[in-house]
């Protein structure tokens, strides 16, 4: 089966088409996210790095918090890491927090946040996806965004079954995606695209029904939708388990701070395992939480024990106000609650 030439190569008129339709569909109403109410380039570019991998819903109430905390690039700029990675816990991939202050540093450093594609592009933590996002909602730059739901959009307009995963295909489908592109209103359009992908044109049950596009989508008419996009790379499920202790003394909780050597998360606490303490009194089953990070899947039992603080570094004991000032692990704070601590 090859590749529908669906836009290359297609008239003009098909092409502006697709654009008029998605821009009229998304002025009659989409979702009310915060991050929609701006043209400052500083909380697009938060709300930005936070949606990396991860649904906006779960996004809005660390966006505010965040922004309340450090309401523009200055204030993240002279903030200590810790802090950052404070406000970060539960998000995951901390990487993009500590990106994200590196970048205000250096956005702090030049005066000002960057206008052009290039210089976004070459901050730290920014490729081209979230420069395209960036620049075209805040600067009107005409660069179309290419995520996980624009792919899903592209592939199933034009019946495209090239695999995702290539870089050949990524390529075309984001010459796809620009030939759509309304330069005069590239913010909104991609804002569209991508409300498109994440609220109708959806991986395993797209609502064909109420899409913009139905009359020019090639899978609806081939009724290959639910095949697309075709993602051949798949990596195996890795299976974990473990156990984590929670040590209480006198309404403190002891935790361990990971070394330099876990490198995702160096410098957060977390609940120590037996193997950290040799020595304690390992006590009653309190249940088992679940965790995934990629494609690695934890199931943890969690039981209470008692111990004393080592003789050695990377153990302290914190009250429960404090678990909040400092960077702390998913996995705690979900064993935690399931103890009814937190």
């Amino acid at each position: 089966m090859k590749p529908a030439q669906f836009s290359m190569g297609k008239p003009a008129p098909v092409i502006n088409k697709v654009s008029r339709l998605l821009l009229a569909w998304y002025a009659r109403g989409h979702r009310d996210l915060p991050w929609r109410n701006t043209r400052d380039p500083y909380p697009i570019w938060v709300s930005e790095i936070m949606l990396q991998q991860t649904r906006a819903q779960a996004v809005i109430p660390y966006y505010h918090r965040f922004l309340e905390r450090f309401p523009n690039v200055s204030a993240l700029a002279a903030a200590a890491e810790d802090a950052v990675l404070a406000l970060w816990s539960g998000l995951g991939y901390y990487s993009r927090a500590r990106n994200l202050r590196l970048a205000a540093q250096r956005i702090a450093a030049a005066g000002g946040f960057p206008r052009d594609y290039a210089a976004i592009r070459a901050l730290p933590g920014i490729g081209d996806y979230t420069a395209a996002a960036v620049g075209s909602i805040a600067f009107d730059l005409p660069f179309a965004v290419l995520d996980g739901n624009v792919l899903r959009v592209v592939a199933r307009v034009t019946n495209d079954p090239g695999d995702i995963s290539a870089g050949r295909t990524r390529e075309r489908f984001r010459e796809i995606a620009q030939q759509w592109l309304d330069p005069r209103q590239p913010g909104h359009f991609n804002q569209a695209l991508m409300e498109l992908g994440a609220t109708v044109c959806l991986p395993r049950h797209p609502l064909c029904l109420v899409c913009p596009l139905a009359a020019y989508c090639l899978a609806r008419q081939a009724g290959t939708a639910a095949q697309l996009p075709v993602k051949l790379r798949k990596t195996d499920p890795v299976r974990l388990s473990g156990t984590l202790l929670v040590v209480r003394n006198r309404g403190r909780i002891l935790l361990r701070q990971r070394d330099a050597a876990a490198s995702r998360m160096a410098g957060f606490w977390d609940l120590p395992a037996p193997e950290d303490l040799p020595a304690a009194k390992i006590g009653t089953r309190i249940g088992d939480i679940r965790h995934t990070i990629t494609h690695h899947h934890y199931r943890l039992e969690v039981r209470s024990a008692t111990a004393r603080l080592p003789d050695r570094d990377g153990f302290r004991w914190f009250k429960i106000a404090q678990l909040a000032e400092i960077p702390f692990s998913t996995t705690a704070r979900k064993a935690l609650h399931l103890a009814g601590i937190v």
